[in-house]
């Protein structure tokens, strides 16, 4: 017994080198994990990338003077309870509805990072969804308060937009409230793969 006690320590395995090599594969499993969360995040920002872009489509396809009779009846509002072409007046995309729509180019940074371990890269993606994520749905919760706020105390009224018989703006806070999720969850990770990548010595200058 007393040999294989000996053998062990001349080894440098007396127990100190296995918790270490523990630590190092929790750190490898964490940063793993959280891989493949922010994958799926940046997979729902896609998601909602496309009903933004199905929105702005009667738009884009206006300045690119192309006719499609079902997007147009589709993108037709109500307002003040009366079926309107006022459209093109009333319901024009706003400025923050396609600066949102540049963060999905934010995924490939993340990637970027997720694939080398690249702190950097990692830290400008989440000061990327900071500004371009939440810059512009914080700009939308303002813009679209007051019709919410009148919608929940007295109901459907002449002065609140609809579209296809539903709220405009609680329609877009409920698109707030997922894309914040999603921003919320790809923070959540990116910090937790910072935190996993420094600890184990796997930082990378960019």
């Amino acid at each position: 017994m007393a040999s294989k006690v000996t053998l062990s320590q001349a080894l440098g395995t007396d127990g100190s080198d296995y918790n270490h090599r523990q630590k190092i594969a929790t750190h490898y499993q964490v940063s793993a994990t959280n891989k493949s969360r922010l994958k799926y995040c940046i997979f729902f920002h896609y998601l909602l990338f496309f009903v933004m872009l199905a929105k702005l489509s009667a738009d884009i396809l206006d300045h690119l003077d192309i006719f499609i009779l079902e997007i147009e009846e589709l993108q037709v509002p109500q307002f003040f309870n009366h079926p309107t072409n006022l459209f093109s007046l009333l319901f024009q995309p706003l400025w923050w509805e396609y600066i949102w729509c540049i963060s999905l180019l934010l995924s490939f940074l993340a990637l970027s990072a997720i694939k080398r371990n690249r702190v950097k890269t990692l830290q400008k993606y989440m000061i990327g969804i900071i500004l371009l994520g939440y810059g512009p749905l914080g700009y939308a919760i303002v813009y679209y308060f007051k019709d919410v706020w009148t919608y929940l105390t007295v109901g459907k009224s002449e002065d609140i937009h609809l579209w296809q018989s539903l709220p405009y703006g609680v329609l877009w806070y409920a698109f707030i409230l997922l894309a914040s999720q999603v921003h919320c969850f790809s923070l959540y990770f990116s910090w937790n793969l910072l935190i996993a990548w420094r600890t184990r010595g796997a930082k990378r200058m960019d």
